[in-house]
């Protein structure tokens, strides 16, 4: 039988504290603490040679049950629709007008975090209603 592994979800953006932040508000992640020996991560970020400061940030589930997010400055910029696309399952086990309730109201939070609401995507036959977003840089993602 095979083991079970651990994933890591990285994140190519332009800045990597920024993004980190904002899914950290998102999910309910934190930062872990600075390495020894330093006070908070801008005086380690500071401790950095110039090209590599700013360049990488991380976050990861408090419960440890979720991937810890890694966030790495890339030079290009967003050119085309992601190849990572993330779901927040704010509205698992709801259906109809009460599920859609509490995704408009997670998208109405994410939003004064700086994310773009896209569109709705309508409950059909298969599928609930889900919320397409965008996160501070325009990776989409899914309110589902």
């Amino acid at each position: 039988m095979a083991s079970i592994k651990q994933i890591q979800v990285t994140f190519d953006c332009a800045e990597p504290e920024r993004v980190a932040r904002f899914w950290c508000e998102v999910l309910g992640y934190v930062v872990p603490p600075p390495p020894e020996g330093f006070a908070s991560w801008a005086d380690y970020d500071r401790s950095l040679p110039p090209e590599r400061q700013g360049a990488s940030f991380a976050c990861h589930d408090p419960s440890g049950a979720g991937p810890r997010l890694y966030f790495q400055r890339v030079p290009e910029g967003k050119v085309v629709k992601n190849r990572v696309h993330l779901d927040v399952r704010a509205g698992t086990g709801l259906v109809g007008e009460e599920r859609l309730a509490v995704l408009e109201a997670e998208c109405a939070r994410l939003v004064a975090l700086g994310a773009v609401r896209e569109r709705l995507l309508p409950a059909d036959e298969e599928n609930e209603s889900c919320i397409v977003m965008r996160d501070v840089e325009g990776n989409e993602f899914c309110l589902d």
